[in-house]
């Protein structure tokens, strides 16, 4: 019987920043705008992505147009701009899933404080981590240097801002991203209020507490959500930034595929690819029926991520008695999402062969000689044992008559001799 070996997954070690977990959006995630009280704007503006009020009725909408809108505008009432979908439930599962991610944000460790002042972001060069900052004399980000956020060739790397007060940006400032940093991937936590000054360039998701103002032509690559205010757009550009979804594959083979009733040791081989466009984190390899050890071969930069260039193998070993079908999962992590694969190999064990040969025993006694047969009676052809009494009757009678004619002929022969 083929004995079952512990489920074993090997997990591989990301860099020191994949600590830094991203912060799920949750059904939040499609919205580009998102308040509580009101939703206003000064045409013309671009939004990419949904834009959803709520609690307020969807009168609180003023001067947003469907035209203006890539994506759907979402009321909780009977009311709102032309076009606009009535969906109560999804604006309060909404809403609350931006609860859950703010309340996320703000529970994390700060990597760095750099406390209350002036400028306290710009001009400085940051990797993945939580940062956080207080209030600022007249901006958090001016213009004189801009804010860069450097993932160090990392997609998956992850940047939270929290705001112990509220946020300012100055006219003309700017967040940048460099080395494969992704706006998807950027969280901004906000305790009270948001402002952008004129012509702002802001990477990420805007989480606030109160409200979030545009005082004009700012560009946002990310997402504007205010949980218990409003939102005041004067032309603004929003573009809900999403992350690629990651994807992995694994093929599987089993060599040799048959074997002889008495089984044997099969050996396992798999490897591992991505068929995505962003590299894999936290890649995990496990089989239901046997130990996969570490990856052999395929990790050619050393990073511990998979890339989309390598193929990653991996091998074990089990002995196989019965005919077995098991199977490998893997998984890899980007973008705060996991993509999951799995590959079934059968090994075919040939069935025992069962038979009685029959033997033929002759045994022999020393100085006996054996009887003579007797014969059987002819049978009468009707397939009856009864029908065998009429020869026996017939032969006796012969023989009956065989004895008379000689004891007769015996007498005579006396009589003569007197």
């Amino acid at each position: 019987m083929f004995a079952l070996v512990s489920l074993f997954t090997f997990a591989i070690a990301g860099y020191a920043h994949a600590a830094t977990t991203t912060v799920s959006l949750g059904t939040s995630s499609s919205f580009a705008v998102l308040a509580g009280t009101a939703i206003t704007d000064v045409p013309s503006f671009v939004i990419t992505g949904n834009v959803g009020l709520s609690p307020a009725a969807g009168s609180n909408y003023a001067g947003l147009t469907q035209a203006e809108v890539t994506g759907s505008i979402y009321s909780v009432n009977a009311a709102g701009p032309l076009g606009y979908v009535e969906n109560a439930a999804l604006l309060t599962t909404a809403k609350n899933d931006l609860t859950t991610a703010y309340v996320d944000a703000a529970g994390r460790t700060p990597t760095t404080d750099y406390g209350a002042g002036d400028n306290q972001l710009g001009g400085k060069t940051l990797t993945a981590g939580v940062y956080a900052f207080g209030h600022a004399t007249t901006a958090n980000i001016t213009a004189a240097t801009p804010l860069t956020l450097d993932a160090q060739g990392d997609p998956n790397a992850v940047f939270i801002f929290q705001a112990s007060s509220d946020l300012v940006t100055a006219s003309s400032s700017v967040v940048q991203l460099i080395n494969g940093a992704e706006a998807c991937n950027v969280f901004w936590q906000v305790t009270s209020s948001v402002t952008f000054g004129t012509s702002s360039t802001f990477v990420g998701t805007v989480m606030a507490l109160t409200s979030i103002t545009d005082n004009g032509s700012s560009t946002i690559n990310g997402r504007l959500l205010a949980r218990n205010a409003e939102v005041a757009l004067n032309k603004t550009t929003i573009i809900a930034s999403t992350c690629a979804a990651p994807s992995i594959n694994v093929t599987k083979t089993a060599t040799p595929t048959s074997l002889t009733s008495a089984g044997g040791s099969v050996v396992y081989s798999y490897s591992i690819t991505n068929p995505g466009t962003v590299a894999l984190s936290s890649v995990t390899i496990s089989d239901d029926k046997c130990t996969v050890g570490a990856i052999v071969s395929g990790d050619t930069d050393s990073d511990s991520r998979l890339d989309t260039t390598e193929t990653w193998k991996y091998a074990c070993t089990a002995n196989i008695t019965t005919t077995t079908t098991n199977t490998v999962t893997v998984s890899g992590t980007a973008n705060g999402q996991t993509a999951t694969k799995t590959a079934t190999a059968t090994v075919t064990v040939a069935a025992a062969t069962t038979g009685t040969t029959a033997t033929t025993t002759t045994t022999a006694t020393t100085g006996a000689t054996a009887a003579p047969a007797t014969p059987a009676l002819p049978s009468a052809g009707d397939g009856s044992t009864d029908s065998n009494l009429k020869y026996v009757m017939l032969l006796s009678l012969v023989a009956f008559s065989l004895i008379i004619s000689t004891l007769v002929v015996m007498k005579r022969k006396a009589t003569s001799v007197r």
